[in-house]
């Protein structure tokens, strides 16, 4: 009997250790949310690219309405996953800003951030071709490094992307089709996965 809650305060300590070290109130809502607004913006993208509904003069308007789309799609997913994020901490008495959320978004932001630089030089030389590998390449570092301070599942998201964004470097052509793949499907994918394992309980 006493053996057997000696092992269940040891279960429970252990418990306590992670969830005070780890950042576990991102919603797997808005993971699927965030993949919704990548498969409109790659949607949009396809339309842009081979022009149906939209004409262009220049080849620059393409290049400028691409990138347009896409940082709304990262303004619809950053915005959503603040707003969810938020209220899924105050139902479960966590408070938004600890030392596991800071070091959650300083180890997200450092290769996002490196990331996006990259992909502005990119810009500046003209070689589209490989902005969406870069954007899956460095969004996946990012959620592999960030991963260490959340769930696990994160993890699993990052090194699929980068799997992801190397076929795409390869595969040249195809860049939107990857970018599809690894910020929508895969989003709804595991937003789903982590929403029905952790949000549901």
């Amino acid at each position: 009997m006493d053996s057997n809650k000696y092992l269940e305060d040891i279960t429970e300590i252990k418990s306590m250790m992670s969830r005070s070290s780890r950042f576990i109130s991102l919603s797997g809502l808005s993971g699927i949310l965030a993949g919704v607004y990548a498969l409109i913006g790659g949607y949009l993208g396809y339309l842009i690219l081979y022009p149906s509904f939209w004409k262009f003069d220049t080849y620059e308007e393409i290049q400028l309405t691409l990138v347009a789309v896409a940082l709304g799609v990262v303004v619809f997913a950053v915005l959503t996953a603040m707003l969810l994020t938020f209220r899924k901490a105050k139902r479960s008495g966590e408070k938004i800003w600890n030392v596991s959320s800071r070091r959650l978004l300083v180890n997200f932001l450092i290769p996002l951030g490196a990331g996006g630089i990259f992909v502005l030089l990119l810009l500046r030389l003209e070689y589209w071709m490989l902005i969406a590998p870069a954007t899956l390449l460095f969004y996946g570092m990012a959620c592999l490094n960030a991963s260490k301070y959340t769930f696990g599942d994160v993890r699993y998201l990052g090194i699929t992307n980068i799997v992801l964004g190397l076929l795409a470097t390869y595969f040249t052509g195809y860049g939107l089709l990857f970018w599809i793949l690894g910020f929508g499907v895969c989003h709804v994918l595991y937003g789903s996965m982590m929403y029905f394992k952790y949000d549901r309980r």
